[in-house]
């Protein structure tokens, strides 16, 4: 099988850090190319980061594909340009918050995100309630940056585990989900730690990507996720015409 993760933002270091989550979980025999968006915001932190990283990451999925990738992972908690993508790939594409949110329901009846920003906990929200989690998850906020979790001289992991402490309390959560691809390499620490199920997203996207191939099954291209219909793409967009993108 061969898996490409997706950085939706441009920070190269934190590529690595989502590949070695990817890579502490797939099969031996699964090959894991992560990917860096060649452009875009260095970080995704709001809806407009958000609008801005979707080309670049488009480009980088139409060229994995034709270099053979067997599904895609979005490795940003927004699942940023999720639904678009869908509609451009032929293959599956899984999106860490999907993947996170599905994975958590079969172990813990209550659990919360903790999330970096709180322009970021809106959009995560709003994605609880979309996959339909809204009675079982809350969604919190560290008011970290996202950058800063790869700063050692920066209190961001003391104010993540803060309010991991908050919702096991206040929010009577049974497991945690890490609501930042940033956050990957904390998860081994953070369930020592708190002593409760802690989830990444980008480990559960993986395994459930490697789950979709195994089983022959990629996204239904009849309805919502059809292929885009050929037209032209006006002015610095034209690039991003749907032929133009398939060749």
């Amino acid at each position: 099988m061969k898996i490409a993760v997706i950085n939706p933002n441009t920070t190269a270091s934190m590529t690595a850090t989502i590949a070695d989550a990817a890579r502490r979980v797939a099969h031996a025999e699964t090959e894991i190319s992560a990917i860096t968006s060649s452009m875009g915001p260095v970080s995704i932190e709001g809806y407009y980061d958000e609008v801005f990283a979707i080309p670049g990451l488009l480009v980088e999925i139409a060229k994995a594909e034709r270099e053979g990738a067997d599904a895609i992972v979005i490795a940003c908690f927004d699942d940023t340009g999720l639904d678009a993508a869908r509609a451009l790939a032929g293959i599956p594409v899984i999106g860490i918050c999907e993947a996170a949110l599905s994975a958590t329901s079969f172990i813990a009846q209550r659990f919360s995100v903790v999330t970096t920003m709180e322009r970021s906990r809106l959009p995560v929200e709003h994605l609880v309630h979309r996959y339909g989690m809204g009675s079982r998850c809350k969604v919190r906020a560290a008011d970290v940056p996202v950058l800063s979790l790869e700063d050692p001289n920066s209190n961001a992991r003391d104010r993540l585990r803060s309010e991991i402490s908050a919702a096991l309390k206040d929010d009577r959560a049974e497991a945690i989900v890490l609501g930042c691809a940033g956050m990957a390499d904390l998860t081994a620490s953070l369930r020592q730690e708190f002593g409760v199920p802690v989830i990444d997203g980008v480990a559960a996207a993986v395994k459930q990507a490697e789950s979709l191939i195994a089983q022959g099954l990629s996204t239904a291209k009849s309805g919502a996720y059809a292929s885009p219909v050929h037209k032209t793409y006006g002015g610095d967009l034209s690039r991003f015409a749907p032929q133009a993108m398939e060749a």
